[in-house]
């Protein structure tokens, strides 16, 4: 089990550091494996535990680059309290973030419209494709051939874009109208 361990942190540093999934060759120079048949199976490990996906052309790619991130309790934004370091869990912020990797692509935010929902110019936006999108939501949206992000809203049975910003007006689409996705997550590094 040890021996595993180190095999897939190997593997997963070569990707932090090439920025690509190694080639069979290449996890057998990495593991000092003999045989394709031993790094197949490693593999196959890999993606049963969820670390690495493997495509219908073989290519593989990588699901969990890090086991987690400790969750050590919680912390008052109100009044202040006594508070107690106590490790609650640990979590992955991909999981926490990106519950449909299939769907789910990340945007930088261009702009001030979506700034009083707390978007900022240079934050990362977490958006997912959907069947289905409601009212209330802030999404991507195509209007017009252009791409922007705004909340949706609806007044009888007609759709509209708003922005979280006094100094811009709603946008009623004309002609070509599609929610692409739906915002789930902003990311924004200090």
């Amino acid at each position: 089990m040890a021996e595993y361990e180190t095999y897939k942190r190997k593997i997963l540093l070569f990707y932090e550091k090439h920025r690509r999934m190694p080639l069979y060759n290449e996890i057998m120079a990495i593991t000092g494996f003999r045989s394709k048949n031993a790094v197949f199976k490693l593999i196959g490990k890999m993606v049963d535990e969820g670390v690495v996906a493997k495509d219908r052309a073989g290519h593989l790619s990588p699901l969990q680059l890090y086991e987690g991130v400790p969750l050590l309790g919680l912390v008052e934004a109100g009044f202040p309290s006594a508070a107690e370091e106590e490790l609650l869990d640990v979590m992955s912020l991909d999981d926490f973030l990106v519950p449909n990797r299939e769907s789910t692509y990340i945007l930088k935010v261009k702009g001030d419209s979506m700034i009083d929902a707390g978007i900022r110019p240079g934050d990362m936006v977490i958006v997912e494709r959907k069947n289905s999108y409601k009212p209330g939501q802030i999404v991507i949206a195509s209007v017009d051939n252009e791409f922007t992000m705004k909340y949706l809203r609806k007044k009888g049975e007609r759709y509209y874009l708003e922005p979280a910003n006094p100094n811009y007006k709603p946008i009623y689409p004309t002609d070509n109208f599609r929610v692409e996705a739906v915002v789930t997550a902003v990311v924004r590094k200090y």
